[in-house]
């Protein structure tokens, strides 16, 4: 096999692969060499010490230029003796590809968070940093080739995800000790960008609940006069589940996925499983009399359309709505005005206005609560939860809710502010059981 004598740079590279030479030798970096494959187009970058080939990573995945800048740290890795894992993990996108699959492959964490960091790897910092050595890791290098022309591209949000998606993946192989340096231990998001994540404002205000209790009743189709008023193609699913986010301030991913087997008539509750929470903690929410009639009127849109099945928003391959099928549905709802969020987002607003206590509030909408706060609230948190939601829908009652539980909505005398039930069924007369419990039946 023949060799020759070069100064490696990539343009020599492509030139020697036109012949038939097989290693190249640089003449400016003892022991650097280069093997070609059998194609000819790729190529191994080997160091050779004490007359050991010690295989550093592929061309053109790493340049000639990067190889060069990492031999000085690579060489004095070797001398340290961690020569076999150098030639295991070089780049940084060997380090990438096994944090993706390593996250893919964790119980723990929801498909959502699996899908959001496997696009962070797979769309940004692959591409911007795959080919980088390990050893090349810097402050410098990071600006460079991620931070400052990500900015231009992408939110600062989603930027800050990313580098905090990195900082872990280093972190984890550390800890592990696949690596035997992180270099992200002493970097910071602040030391590339000082801007600041902002607070996103909901594009939904309380004075747009008549609006969007209005569009959810033509969905749900629950009164005689908004039945001639409904068109035909209104799936009453998607009316339901943008209303009971309203009315209890869920998460889509919470909402989605609901089962009849949560839902408890008799103890008016309704049970939302720990994998189906983002805090990974189950969260258990009280329903009220309206909400119950809404629920009882909606499976019986179900039944007489032939479903019997477990899920309030079924798919068509049998089971719960999808995240995407679910974010389809507010894009047909909001038309690019609101999202799914901004229902939580004017729902806990909304709380607020009405004096509901924050710390209720809190547990309401199932956000992370500390330590402390969960081992010194004894009391009766689920009353105080039935109550403020109560006072919430009564709230809501006024501004068009009453409608689609059951009410006509013309006004009592001249105050305005009243509303007359004539459609009203009292919540006594429902039989004290479990939807859930009556589905094992049917």
């Amino acid at each position: 096999m023949s060799s020759a004598a070069v100064k490696i740079t990539d343009a020599e590279i492509k030139r020697q692969a036109a012949g038939d030479v097989r290693d190249l030798r640089d003449i400016e970096n003892r022991g650097l060499y280069l093997r070609f494959n059998q194609d000819r187009s790729r190529a191994s970058w080997y160091l050779v010490t004490k007359r050991k080939w010690n295989r550093i990573g592929s061309f053109p995945g790493l340049s000639a230029k990067q190889v060069v800048a990492a031999l000085p740290s690579i060489r004095l890795r070797l001398d340290a003796g961690a020569g076999s894992s150098l030639s295991k993990w070089i780049t940084t996108g060997e380090l990438l590809n096994w944090y993706a699959e390593r996250m893919a492959r964790d119980r723990n964490l929801s498909d959502k968070r699996k899908g959001t960091g496997a696009s962070l790897i797979k769309c940004h910092l692959v591409p911007c940093l795959g080919d980088l050595p390990l050893t090349c890791i810097d402050r410098a290098a990071l600006d460079a080739m991620l931070m400052w022309p990500a900015q231009e591209v992408i939110t600062i949000d989603y930027l800050r995800s990313a580098f905090q998606l990195l900082a872990l993946a280093f972190r984890q192989a550390f800890t592990l000790g696949l690596i035997t340096l992180n270099p992200m231990a002493v970097m910071k998001f602040r030391d590339f960008s000082s801007a600041k994540v902002g607070v996103r404002p909901s594009r939904l205000r309380g004075t747009d609940l008549p609006f969007l209790l209005d569009l959810f009743a033509m969905y749900l189709d629950t009164s005689p006069t908004l039945r001639q008023l409904r068109p035909a193609d209104l799936e009453p699913a998607n009316g339901l589940l943008a209303l009971l986010m309203l009315c209890h301030g869920t998460r889509i991913g919470e909402t989605r996925q609901a089962r009849w087997s949560h839902i408890s008539l008799a103890e008016r509750e309704w049970f939302i499983p720990a994998e189906h929470t983002k805090t990974g903690v189950e969260h258990l929410l009280p329903l009220t009399d309206q909400v119950c009639k809404v629920l009882i009127s909606y499976r019986e849109t179900q039944r007489a359309k032939g479903y019997e099945g477990q899920f309030l928003f079924p798919s068509r391959k049998g089971k719960a709505l999808s995240e995407g099928q679910a974010c389809a549905v507010f894009t047909e709802l909001g038309q690019g005005e609101w999202t799914s969020h901004d229902l939580r987002k004017v729902a806990r607003t909304g709380w607020a206005d009405i004096g509901i206590d924050h710390l209720i509030g809190e547990l309401l909408i199932n956000h992370a609560m500390g330590h402390n706060v969960k081992v010194y609230i004894q009391s009766d948190v689920m009353g105080r939860k039935r109550n403020a939601l109560e006072q919430w829908h009564a709230h809501l009652d006024q501004k068009g809710f009453a409608l689609i539980h059951g009410l006509t909505g013309v006004r009592l005398g001249d105050s305005g502010n009243q509303l007359q039930p004539t459609e009203d069924v009292a919540l006594s007369a429902i039989p004290k059981t479990t939807i859930g419990e009556d589905l094992k039946h049917a």
